[in-house]
């Protein structure tokens, strides 16, 4: 059976994704705003065409994983990219690493980083991201969502249970499987963390061998056909990722890779997300369980750092940590 698609939405999956990738060159470029003519990408806030690429990825990748390569052992490595992703939030780490020292399996200090977070909430900060619901439930018994998450971590390194785990792990998927094990850790964000971890030297699989689609990208998918045509979910990705440079072409759209990287799976399981946000204002019509976009786009300008995994052999100069990526004049 073949997939049948709602022409006019697909058609925008692909050139949300050309169109917010070229605005994240502009940007680079250090251009100055406005960076597009779409008056639905100047006025809202969307996530990258490569999750990768986005803020908290990048902060995740070069500040949390990447820092001083070499100097933590790889529990230590999984415990600060597993607290990382529970929280999501650049200002809770920072908070934490500042009460407690580098944070590693040595400096998880229970009690000094919960002190830390109450404190936050005191001062009526946030220490969890908006960007996605985590499980709330009280699994280990406790009133506060993020004891029960301090409790999970416990639970995970005491012993060195989840390292064990992830060091025998023979494919993202049971990466994945690992995670969903424990409380508190639904398909979604086990999936998220999996991610993270293969961002690491931990593990080394393929972004395309295995995803999970969030409710967001689910609604995507609703809108983007009309009937799956028998595929999976999951199927349903793997058609975007290997359909996808005969669309741009079909589309006669110049999309900017990544220096090269293409499109992976959960790159297209975000899109997907991102194309369901669009039709909230492009296509009214086309009815879900979220009607509006909740986050206004205040254009910034930053110098923007980029920094991603070394073992994916993109081009970086001069090499090593830091490093800033050659904007060339004619992009791919």
């Amino acid at each position: 059976m073949t997939a049948v698609p709602r022409r006019y939405v697909l058609d925008e999956y692909w050139r949300l994704a050309a169109e917010r990738q070229r605005i994240f060159f502009s940007r680079i470029r250090g251009e100055e705003p406005p960076w597009t003519d779409d008056r639905i990408l100047a006025n809202f806030k969307f996530c990258n065409a490569y999750r990768a690429s986005d803020r908290v990825s990048q902060y995740l990748i070069r500040n949390v994983i990447y820092r001083d390569p070499g100097s933590f052992a790889a529990e230590d490595q999984l415990l600060r990219i597993v607290f990382f992703r529970l929280f999501s939030k650049i200002e809770t780490w920072e908070a934490v690493e500042e009460r407690v020292g580098t944070l590693n399996v040595e400096t998880f200090d229970v009690e000094a980083i919960d002190d830390c977070l109450e404190e936050m909430r005191g001062e009526g900060r946030s220490i969890y991201t908006s960007a996605f619901i985590l499980c709330a439930n009280r699994a280990y018994g406790h009133e506060r969502k993020h004891r029960n998450h301090l409790a999970l971590l416990g639970e995970m390194f005491g012993e060195g249970r989840l390292p064990a785990e992830i060091g025998a792990a023979e494919s993202l998927e049971s990466v994945y499987e690992a995670l969903t094990s424990y409380p508190l850790i639904g398909p979604f964000m086990a999936y998220q963390i999996a991610i993270d971890v293969n961002y690491s030297e931990l593990i080394d699989f393929s972004e395309d061998e295995f995803t999970v689609p969030g409710p967001g990208a689910l609604r995507g998918m609703q809108k983007c056909f009309k009937d799956f045509g028998g595929l999976s979910h999951r199927e349903l990705i793997d058609y975007m990722v290997e359909r996808q440079e005969a669309e741009f072409d079909r589309l006669e759209l110049d999309f900017c890779s990544l220096f090269g990287r293409r499109l992976h799976a959960i790159d297209c399981q975000n899109l997907f997300c991102e194309v369901d946000k669009y039709s909230r204002e492009a296509f009214p019509e086309l009815k879900s369980a979220r009607s509006r976009i909740k986050t206004r786009y205040v254009p910034k300008q930053r110098n923007l750092e980029l920094f991603y995994p070394p073992k994916w052999g993109l081009e970086v100069e001069p090499a090593g940590v830091g490093a800033r990526y050659p904007i060339p004049d004619q992009l791919f």
